[in-house]
């Protein structure tokens, strides 16, 4: 059921706090039911919160599953990853119209650069915390920092600034949180109304900690941490990593949730001290899991969304709020309606996909979707639903390819030219429209045998479907059963809905007739 309180008080919330931890496994929390690590601050929040069991991504990785909840519009059928198109507008962009304080705190480098670097303009003010993973803060090391195994990545923009972090309180996972704990510290009564987004990048490798997080979960390790995992399937079983080295990934990723979970309580602390509690709706959720061994999966490589990748936590904590669970099936793009709903928000430019959460937290519904669309950019489509998950590979080459975009940007790898990262347009590029927009927008398709963006450019497994309430570990797959043609005209129907690209019915072997 869904959980009841007096909600008449949800409604006038004052504020929001949004808590995005990127790549936080719902699977490894102790609210969930997990023993494995230490997270005793997320749990301290999850007891005071209605915990959502069923919430699942939309688009991955990171700057799509951003673009989900900031502009509320599905981005993995159209793009694989960007900044915020001319025909849309991020929330924010709303709460600066209607005179609402926004703050954006974050570590997270992929705002700042090519491919997410206009997400942060329309906050009122923003703070970035530097030094994490690719961003490219110091020209030279210090040398203290004598590097770790990076499992072919190369030299990172991290090895350049690991060094001079002197202690616990420098990384910036720690000095995002604190500095979170800070506005809060000097902002709260100071404002009629405010969104605060703290946008956390850890626990995202590398997973690097001082001690004595360092070696909390492994204690018998020698030799250099393992702080960057591989991203492959069948890892171990093709002799990318030993076991011994994927215990060693795992337990490193525990240190840093733990270390970064400790210093969520400091940002819990400053609400308890401010009394935030009475006025403001706290949100915590994630982009994404990332895989640590699960099936010997490691990283967030080319692979089917299995569970401990697509499911995801989500917790929110509020006036009125009954602590409890919360069954119904949810997503990314349902948390910008409900901030839309919050703040009374009538109407957006673009066309969105996601339902307002508020309904659940009244008590006036048990449900508000049927199912969830999910996915990479160029790899497989996945519908999910309460009882089953259907994973649709691509027919053939994988082509068409389309990608429709007025900002022609990718993430930055750091390892491949931007060529093999994101293709120019080409000759065969013309104007086209989103879905409800005016706008014209710039498509280019691929065929089979182009040059095409990295992300298609990886094996595909084939399809799958799981039963999902008498399978939750995926490990039956029935496809080719009397089901599949079931769930196949489900998604041609869920894809039509949206007005999803012809392009994606043509490569998937759907067809928007069997809708």
């Amino acid at each position: 059921m869904a959980p009841q309180g007096d909600l008449a008080r949800v409604r006038p919330v004052r504020n929001v706090i949004l808590i995005l931890l990127d790549s936080l496994n719902r699977h490894m929390l102790g609210c969930y039911g997990a023993h494995e690590f230490a997270t005793p601050q997320i749990d301290r929040l999850a007891a005071r919160s209605v915990r959502f069991d069923r919430h699942y991504v939309g688009s991955l990785p990171c700057m799509p599953a951003r673009h989900d909840i900031l502009c509320g519009a599905l981005d993995f059928l159209w793009r694989p990853w960007g900044s915020v198109e001319i025909w849309e507008d991020a929330i924010t962009a709303h709460l600066r119209a209607a005179g609402v304080t926004s703050q954006l705190i974050t570590d997270h480098p992929h705002l700042f650069e090519t491919g997410g670097e206009n997400y942060h303009v329309d906050f009122t003010a923003w703070d970035y915390q530097r030094g994490h993973e690719g961003d490219a803060w110091k020209t030279r090391p210090d040398p203290s920092w004598a590097g770790a195994p990076s499992f072919g990545r190369g030299h990172m923009p991290y090895d350049n600034s690991r060094g001079w972090f002197r202690g616990e309180a420098d990384f910036p996972g720690p000095r995002t949180l604190a500095a979170g704990a800070r506005w809060i510290e000097d902002n709260a009564g100071c404002h009629d109304r405010f969104f605060l987004m703290i946008d956390e990048f850890d626990p995202h490798e590398p997973f690097d900690t001082p001690e004595p997080y360092a070696s909390l979960y492994d204690p018998d390790w020698e030799g250099p941490h393992l702080i960057w995992p591989p991203y492959a399937v069948d890892g171990v079983a093709r002799g990318v990593l030993t076991a011994r080295d994927g215990a060693q990934i795992r337990a490193c990723y525990g240190g840093k949730l733990t270390m970064i979970d400790a210093w969520l309580g400091r940002l819990l602390d400053a609400l308890d001290a401010k009394a935030l509690w009475d006025d403001t709706l706290v949100i915590l959720c994630t982009d994404h899991g990332h895989y640590l061994g699960e099936r010997d999966i490691w990283g967030k490589p080319g692979a089917p969304l299995y569970e401990p990748m697509a499911r995801i936590p989500l917790m929110m904590a509020g006036p009125g709020l009954a602590p409890g669970a919360c069954d119904a099936l949810t997503t990314s793009v349902d948390l910008f309606a409900t901030l839309a709903e919050l703040f009374d928000v009538a109407s957006v430019r673009q066309s969105t996909h996601g339902v307002s959460l508020l309904p659940l937290l009244r008590g006036e519904t048990d449900a508000v979707r049927d199912h969830v669309l999910a996915g990479v950019w160029g790899r497989e489509v996945q519908l999910i639903t309460k009882a089953w998950k259907y994973v649709r590979a691509p027919i053939a080459a994988n082509a068409p390819l389309a990608v429709y975009s007025n900002r022609w940007s990718t993430m930055p790898t750091h390892v491949l030219s931007r060529q093999d990262e994101m293709p120019l347009p080409d000759h065969r590029a013309r104007l086209d429209r989103m879905p409800g927009s005016p706008t014209p927008v710039l498509k280019q398709i691929w065929q089979a045998g182009d040059r095409v963006p990295f992300w298609a450019a990886r094996r595909f497994s084939g399809p799958a479907l799981f039963d999902l309430e008498a399978d939750p570990d995926e490990g039956t797959n029935l496809v080719g059963t009397d089901l599949e043609a079931d769930a196949a005209a489900t998604l041609a129907r869920a894809l039509a809905k949206i007005d999803a690209p012809p392009t994606q019915f043509e490569r998937l072997g759907l067809t928007p007739a069997t809708a």
